[in-house]
């Protein structure tokens, strides 16, 4: 008689008995023994790694580019320590806060990137607020504007003028130095005009609507002082812009400064005393 789940030999479970018989043992592997038995031959065909150094020294080779050239810097203090006097900015001058600062809306690559054809600089001042850099244009010092209840200098608003006039709404390049107290950029700013590349700084300086940045410690020129200090030199023997006037009335930038701020010392002490 057949049984329910064997086979009709009646042999079903000797079958499987002498099949696992039939089985050698396994035996334990020394991790030596294993690394003895790969085929390393597979791996020193230069098909086999090649292909992927090359995409992985790609792919770090970019993000490095990307990182360094072509990532957008939406403010001042993003700026890593290691760009200044080593990296420039470019970008386009989006507001002229006096005659020698301005915003920059930084645009890495410029139009290769796709900047003016695929990617657009914002225009309105609420698309802009906390994307562009405070630049202070490096060497020179331009008159003081009315500011927090002080009068404006003479010029101080041909100096705007004329630097809004230069630069606003243009592609410029800062080569960038440092950061100052006010959290603005110090940097010797150029900008293509009539094809010719012309330093914003020394022109201000050669039609005497600045003077050479004066500091006992601190002053950023970018190796061009000299050449500033001539240029003004130039300017003031040829009595230009705030050069024009009585040299015993002139009165610099710096100076200015400093008589404003002995008034305001002068002033506070006084109400203290009240």
């Amino acid at each position: 008689m057949v049984w329910l789940f064997t086979s009709a030999s009646g042999k079903g479970g000797k079958d499987v008995k002498d099949k696992k018989e039939e089985d050698p043992p396994r035996q334990p592997v020394s991790w030596t023994d294993s690394l003895n038995g790969t085929d390393w031959q597979h791996y020193k065909d230069p098909r086999n790694w090649v292909p992927t150094l090359l995409v992985t020294s790609t792919v770090l080779a970019s993000l490095q580019i990307y990182r360094s050239y072509l990532r957008r810097i939406p403010g001042a203090t993003y700026i890593q320590p290691n760009f200044f006097r080593k990296r420039s900015l470019f970008g386009r001058v989006t507001s002229v806060g006096d005659g020698d600062n301005f915003h920059l809306f930084h645009t890495p690559g410029g139009r290769l990137a796709g900047w003016g054809w695929l990617r657009r600089v914002p225009i309105k001042r609420a698309d802009l607020k906390n994307k562009t850099i405070p630049i202070r244009i490096a060497g020179v010092d331009a008159p003081e504007g009315a500011h927090f209840g002080r009068p404006a200098q003479p010029f101080a608003t041909d100096a705007l003028a004329w630097l809004s006039n230069y630069i606003l709404g243009r592609r410029v390049r800062a080569k960038i130095y440092k950061r100052d107290q006010y959290d603005r950029v110090v940097a010797t700013v150029f900008v293509r005009r009539f094809l010719f590349r012309r330093d914003v700084g020394l022109e201000m300086l050669k039609r005497g609507l600045a003077t050479t940045y004066e500091a006992k410690s601190g002053a950023e020129f970018g190796g061009l002082e000299a050449k500033y200090k001539a240029a003004e030199s130039k300017a003031k023997a040829k009595k230009r812009g705030m050069w024009g006037g009585k040299p015993e009335l002139f009165e610099s930038p710096r100076e200015y400064k400093s008589r404003m701020n002995l008034e305001d010392s002068q002033t506070s002490n006084v109400s203290n005393e009240k």
